[in-house]
């Protein structure tokens, strides 16, 4: 994705799903993302673990210590990837004394609670145990993470514009139930327009999406606002 975007930063808000140990995790990928404002201002929480991702070679920014701030607002759990390690000026250490210091964030190995892993996202180290790390962090949180995949279909959207030749179009985090085609969507009582479509995050038609799959929804005769809950 990098490659693709303006200055090599990942400026697409996405989400996207990997499978690790017959397990699925869905990511929601956050550059500055508004949703997350918006939807701790109306009390939804869309994501049930967060990864604080700090590069080791610039440490703790006020970026970081923002992201950080919602992290704490939200009161999840969460995990510290240090990124960016192939880099020559990376110092891993450095990063963690500037957690410690800056945030109170006292990484395992110092005797903490947090974990950090060292990753370098472009030469693929440390991805594997991040992911195994999400997943032991979901084992813990078990008991508060349960959703009925027979309800009918409650999500957020994280994701809208208008498409030139589909009209609004959205991406939609289902949280509980199923959505499926023919459904009727509403936000605060108003009808937002029918599920004609939906699609995978890799553009693939699907039948249904059920909690925790991440949807584009075609169909809608109105744009939700990123955030909305529908």
């Amino acid at each position: 994705v990098v490659a693709g975007e303006s200055g090599g930063i990942t400026q697409h808000i996405g989400a996207y799903q990997v499978v690790r140990k017959d397990q699925k995790i869905t990511f929601i990928d956050t550059p500055g993302h508004e949703a997350f404002t918006a939807m701790r201002s109306r009390g939804a929480k869309v994501a049930d673990i967060a990864i604080l991702v700090v590069a080791a070679d610039d440490g703790v920014k006020p970026q970081t210590v923002e992201a950080f701030r919602i992290i704490e607002a939200s009161k999840i759990p969460f995990i510290v990837a240090i990124n960016k390690i192939d880099k020559e000026e990376a110092d891993i250490n450095k990063t963690k004394q500037e957690l410690s210091s800056k945030l109170n964030v006292i990484p395992e190995d110092w005797g903490g609670k947090t974990v950090c892993v060292p990753v370098s996202a472009l030469n693929n180290i440390g991805i594997d145990e991040i992911l195994d790390m999400v997943l032991l962090a979901a084992e813990l949180e078990a008991g508060n993470l349960k959703a009925n995949p027979n309800a009918p279909a409650i999500g957020t959207i994280v994701e809208s514009s208008v498409d030139k030749g589909a009209g609004p179009v959205a991406t939609i985090l289902v949280q509980n139930g199923t959505l499926n085609i023919g459904d009727q969507l509403c936000f605060n009582g108003v009808i937002y327009g029918k599920v004609k479509a939906l699609k995978n995050y890799k553009g693939e038609n699907i039948e249904s999406a059920g909690p925790s799959t991440p949807a584009r929804v075609l169909g809608l005769k109105t744009l939700p606002e990123v955030g909305d809950i529908l």
